[in-house]
């Protein structure tokens, strides 16, 4: 898989975890998550995504 393709799907994962963080914690506290909460969890979050797709690697191709 290349780089960039890794780099969105890891971005958009950080982004999805982060905002259900902030609608979970919204409806717990009535109040906006702090942004350095959004950012631990997206940063956390953006660790094992990352893995998970280097570890697929390169698709084999059929010819």
């Amino acid at each position: 898989m290349p780089l960039w393709q890794r780099l969105l799907i890891t971005l958009g994962a950080m982004v999805a975890a982060s905002f259900i963080a902030g609608l979970i914690w919204n409806n717990i506290f009535s109040v906006g998550l702090p942004s350095y909460i959004a950012g631990i969890v997206g940063g956390v979050t953006a660790l094992p995504v990352w893995e998970f797709l280097k570890r697929i690697g390169p698709g084999k191709k059929t010819k």
